[in-house]
């Protein structure tokens, strides 16, 4: 039998809720590439950071191309980016999605990338899987006029690539890092 609680977030997970992004972009005036994820998952939100479920590679593939240790707290993670000139956001501001699902997303509001590239020397911009290359191209481009590399997901829906051959992937951003 399941308590209360389960059985609320197991029909969450089966309806559209609208939701907004609740936290700020990590960039600064040293940040030379941009990482554009689609939205936050359910974990993420509950976390407040990007990348926040346990299961997620991002910060593991992260560390290993920076040679840094694997960062676990806010602050660590927001360290590791800007030390090494790279800035993290979400292509979308708020839409409506059941749970985590990128393939739900629907009436989307994009983020305003402007607050970043004009603060920046962004040099590249990357997107984090299919969803949020696609979404950058409708949304953001038109206003941005900046190409995007797709670089494979590192969600754990995305388990069709290892962790080497998401790093064999992801290795090109180093040209870019400080």
């Amino acid at each position: 039998m399941l308590n209360i609680e389960t059985k609320k977030e197991r029909e969450k997970m089966t309806q559209y809720e609208k939701v907004e992004h609740v936290f700020a972009p990590v960039f600064n005036e040293n940040s030379k590439i941009l990482i554009l994820g689609t939205f936050p998952s359910v974990k993420s939100r509950e976390n407040q950071f990007f990348y926040g479920h346990p299961r997620n590679r991002f910060w593991k593939v992260l560390s290993l191309i920076t040679g840094e240790v694997k960062p676990e707290t806010i602050e660590d993670k927001k360290e590791l980016l800007l030390k090494h000139g790279i800035a993290l956001w979400d292509v979308i501001h708020s839409c409506e999605i059941i749970g985590s699902r990128d393939s739900s997303i629907k009436d989307v509001v994009p983020a305003d990338l402007s607050l970043i590239l004009k603060q920046t020397d962004m040099k590249q911009i990357y997107g984090n899987g299919g969803k949020a290359f696609q979404l950058y191209y409708k949304y953001s481009y038109p206003s941005t006029k900046r190409e995007m590399i797709q670089l494979p997901s590192t969600s754990p829906a995305n388990a069709a690539y290892s962790l080497e051959q998401l790093l064999g992937e992801w290795i090109q951003i180093k040209d870019y890092l400080e």
